[in-house]
C-alpha cells in the first residue's frame, strides 16, 4: 500500500522555507566577506606638511582701534553769562593767540561795575573821615592824659577821652573793613566784565563752533557752562585708542607703534606710546551695586596715548588702527603658529608643577609633533612672544628639526605620539 502524495500547500510551504534559508545564507557569506575585508585592508596614513625650526628675529605687537585726536584742544566755555553780540570766527578757521572769539553783551556788567566804583569811592572817603577823627581822638587823650596825671582834671573826663578814643579806632577798623569789602567788589566786577570779552588762549583752528550770534550762553558757574567752540592745535596730532585688561599690561611709554589711519590705506605712519591710563574708562560705572546685578559687564577698557610722529593733514576722529611693539627677540628659535596645538600629557610624563602642588585634573600641555622616521613624536614646548606668524619656542625643540605644521585637522586633532603618517615630498624650510 503506497503512502498518499504532500497536497499542493505543503509543497508550497516546503519552497518558500527552502528560498528563505537560500537567501540567508547569501546574506550571510556576503556579511562575513564585507568584515573580512574591512578587517585586513590597509591602514590609511594621515598626509602632513613639514617645516624646518628656524632661528628669526620676533616682534610681539598689541593691535587696538582709536581715533586721532589734536594733543592740544581747548573747551571754549564762557565764565559769565549773557547774548553773544559778536561771533567774528567760523568753524575751520586759524586764530592767533589773543584774536577775539566772542563779546557777550557787557552792558549790565558794566552797570555793576559803576555801581561797584562809586560804592568803592565812598568807603574810601568813609574809612579817610574815621582815620581823621581818630587822629584828633589820639590828640585830644593824649592831652588830657596829661592833665589828668597833673591832677588838673577829673577822673571821669579822663574817661571819656579814653572811651571816646577806642570808639574812634573801632570805627577805623569797620571802615577799612567797608573799604576792603568794596575794594573786592569793584575787582570782582572789572574781572566780570573783562570776561564778557573772550579772546583765543593758544594758537589753533576752530575744530567745532557749536553757539550762534544772538544766542544766550551760561557762565561756568552753572555748572560747565555752555560750549561755545574747541580749538585745537592740528600739527600736532595723537591717536587714541583702547586697550583690554590683559594686554595692557604689556603697554609702555616709549613703545614704538605703526599706525594706518583709514583715509590713507595705502601708508604707515610712525608713532610712540605717549600715555598709559591707570584706571579703566568705565570703572567708574562699575559699583559694587552695578557689579552684583545680574547684567552682563563691559569688559574693561583702557586708553593709551599715541603721539604721530609723521606730518600729515589729519583730521579729529579719524579711525586708526594702532600695531603696539611690545616685546622682542632677536635670533630666536621660532615654529609656524599652526604648528603649536596641546595635549594631555603621556602617562608618567613629569608634571608641569612640583610635587604636591598640582590639584585637580590634568591639564593640556603645549606640544609640537616632529618627524622621526615614517612616524610622529609628540614633544611638549615652552612657548615665549609670538608675532603674527610665528611663536618663540623657549623649551622642547633645538634649531633644524623637521616638525609638522599642516593640516589643521591633523594636528589639532588627528595626530598621537607615535603615529605613522604620510609626509610630504620635500619638507619646507618654513623661511
Amino acid at each position: 500500500m503506497t503512502a498518499a502524495p504532500p497536497s499542493t500547500a505543503k509543497l508550497r510551504k516546503r519552497r518558500r522555507r527552502n528560498r528563505r534559508i537560500i537567501v540567508l545564507s547569501v546574506l550571510a557569506v556576503l556579511a562575513i566577506a564585507g568584515w573580512y575585508k574591512y578587517a585586513h585592508k590597509p591602514e590609511e596614513l594621515i598626509s602632513v606638511e613639514t617645516a624646518k625650526v628656524t632661528r628669526r628675529d620676533l616682534t610681539e605687537t598689541v593691535l587696538a582701534n582709536g581715533r586721532i585726536q589734536p594733543i592740544l584742544q581747548v573747551m571754549i566755555n564762557p565764565e559769565v553769562a549773557g547774548e553773544i553780540i559778536e561771533l567774528p570766527v567760523k568753524e575751520g578757521q586759524s586764530v592767533k593767540k589773543g584774536d577775539l572769539l566772542v563779546q557777550i553783551r557787557p552792558d549790565n556788567y558794566l552797570a555793576v561795575k559803576n555801581s561797584a566804583e562809586a560804592s568803592h569811592l565812598s568807603a574810601i572817603a568813609g574809612r579817610d573821615q574815621a582815620q581823621e577823627e581818630l587822629g584828633k581822638a589820639e590828640a585830644d587823650f593824649k592831652r588830657n592824659a596829661e592833665l589828668f596825671k597833673s591832677k588838673l582834671i577829673a577822673e571821669n573826663v579822663y574817661t571819656d577821652f579814653k572811651t571816646a578814643l577806642a570808639v574812634a579806632r573801632l570805627h577805623v577798623q569797620s571802615a577799612e573793613h567797608l573799604a576792603n569789602q568794596a575794594r573786592f567788589a569793584l575787582d570782582q566786577a572789572n574781572a566780570d566784565l573783562t570776561k564778557t570779552t573772550i579772546v583765543a588762549p593758544v594758537d589753533g583752528t576752530v575744530i567745532r563752533l557749536k553757539s550762534q550770534l544772538g544766542e544766550r550762553v551760561l557762565g561756568t558757574s552753572f555748572n560747565m557752562g555752555t560750549e561755545i567752540m574747541t580749538i585745537a592745535q592740528l600739527d600736532e596730532m595723537e591717536a587714541r585708542v583702547d586697550i583690554g585688561e590683559m594686554d595692557i599690561v604689556l603697554i609702555k611709554e616709549g613703545q614704538n607703534v605703526r599706525l594706518e589711519v583709514d583715509p590713507f590705506k595705502d601708508r604707515k605712519f610712525k608713532g610712540t606710546v605717549s600715555a598709559v591710563a591707570n584706571a579703566s574708562k568705565n570703572s567708574s560705572s562699575q559699583s559694587p551695586a552695578s557689579t552684583s546685578s545680574s547684567q552682563p559687564q563691559e569688559a574693561p577698557k583702557f586708553e593709551v596715548r599715541i603721539r604721530v610722529l609723521d606730518k600729515e593733514t589729519f583730521r579729529p576722529g579719524m579711525s586708526v588702527t594702532a600695531e603696539i611693539e611690545t616685546r622682542s627677540r632677536q635670533n630666536a628659535i621660532t615654529v609656524p603658529i599652526q604648528s603649536v596645538t596641546t595635549r594631555l600629557p603621556k602617562p608618567g610624563a613629569p608634571p608641569a608643577k612640583p610635587e604636591g602642588k598640582s590639584s585637580g585634573p590634568v591639564k593640556p600641555i603645549e606640544v609640537v609633533f616632529a618627524r622621526e622616521g615614517d612616524h610622529v613624536k609628540m614633544v611638549p614646548v615652552k612657548t615665549g612672544i609670538s608675532d603674527s606668524d610665528y611663536f618663540e619656542i623657549t623649551e622642547g625643540l633645538s634649531e633644524g628639526q623637521e616638525i609638522v605644521t599642516g593640516g589643521y585637522k591633523a594636528i589639532s586633532k588627528d595626530l598621537e605620539d607615535g603615529k605613522k603618517v604620510k609626509f610630504g615630498a620635500d619638507a619646507k624650510t618654513g623661511k
